[in-house]
């Protein structure tokens, strides 16, 4: 009798959903790590999935199963990191469930997850998101929805499975508006609202009715927006909105690049770190450093205080390039 197939149930049903309670994305992402996992090992040992054992999964295979995914599907290391999480989150209950492949468990779980290049945040100024926003058809009901939905993306930051899963329940405009929501790792939490962003909600749901438990930005068929149709949405609003700001053109505009813009206005308004990691649903306060790293105008206000009093204030301005060569000889 094979030893994955019961292995893989247990880590589905008992492990993940009744005892660690795990979220829909969390078994969903998994998944599909374990069935890509599962296609290649099939193909390398000629056995069919339902055939193969724990043994079969020795360490080699699954150094060459994260250079497939790297190599030939073109994923980033960001991603054959999450994808190797799982794999040793499966091992990890395998320790448990069968001593016997102790020596083959260890040695998986012994694969390091690979370093990367840190890059800068993108994120979209001011300018950036009036455009983004003034390319909403407001003739439109579609249009009127998703000016609601992007000015609310920006303006609290929630990330991409907050918004599309946020009910008519979880809007309260009135003293106090704020927005209430189910975050990252089952946290409950709140944000307030601007002004503006008031505004706009109360006339869409002025416009959407429904009752409370109905999705706050549905599609045509009354169904919560899909993550898949969210981004599809704000491609299509970003591309217009490059006519009246060029700027976009250099951006690859995201749920997660508004979610940068809503923590980079913060920023520049002043917020600490700490409220802001609040704000954002962060479980450590060293995530919200990357928003300090790609603020330029921070750096450059600390650099004017630390100058010498005599100096002369300001940044450093290249002098014309012929009298630059000059000065070179």
């Amino acid at each position: 009798m094979n030893t994955l197939a019961p292995l893989l149930q247990s880590f589905f049903t008992d492990c993940l959903i009744r005892q660690r309670q795990a979220s829909d994305h969390t078994i969903a992402a998994y998944r599909d790590a374990v069935k890509l996992l599962l296609v290649f090992a099939a193909d390398r040992t000629g056995k069919a999935p339902s055939r193969l054992d724990v043994a079969d999964l020795e360490a080699p295979l699954i150094g060459a199963f994260l250079h497939h995914l790297e190599a030939d599907r073109g994923n980033g290391v960001r991603t054959r990191n999450a994808r190797l999480a799982a794999i040793h989150s499966l091992f990890r209950h395998a320790a448990l469930q069968r001593p016997e492949d102790a020596a083959v468990i260890a040695r998986v779980l012994a694969i390091p997850p690979k370093r990367f290049d840190r890059t800068l945040v993108i994120y979209l100024t001011e300018e950036e998101i009036n455009a983004l926003l003034d390319a909403c058809d407001q003739g439109t009901r579609t249009g009127r929805r998703d000016r609601a939905l992007l000015m609310l993306a920006c303006q609290t930051g929630l990330c991409a499975s907050e918004l599309t899963g946020l009910t008519v329940g979880d809007v309260h405009l009135g003293v106090g508006p704020h927005i209430s929501c189910l975050g990252k790792g089952r946290k409950q939490r709140i944000t307030p609202l601007a002004v503006s962003t008031v505004a706009t909600l109360k006339n869409w749901m002025n416009e959407r009715g429904g009752h409370p438990s109905d999705p706050l930005f549905p599609t045509r068929r009354g169904q919560a927006l899909s993550r898949d149709g969210l981004e599809r949405r704000i491609t299509k609003h970003a591309a217009t909105a490059t006519r009246s700001c060029p700027t976009l053109l250099d951006k690859k505009v995201s749920p997660h690049v508004m979610r940068h813009s809503a923590a980079m206005r913060l920023l520049h308004a002043g917020v600490d770190t700490a409220v802001i990691a609040l704000w954002l649903g962060h479980e450590n306060i060293a995530t919200t450093q990357i928003y300090i790293h790609a603020d330029l105008a921070l750096k450059e206000q600390a650099l004017a205080r630390t100058a010498p009093q005599d100096a002369t204030p300001g940044r450093y301005r290249p002098t014309d390039t012929i009298l630059a060569f000059l000065d070179g000889l």
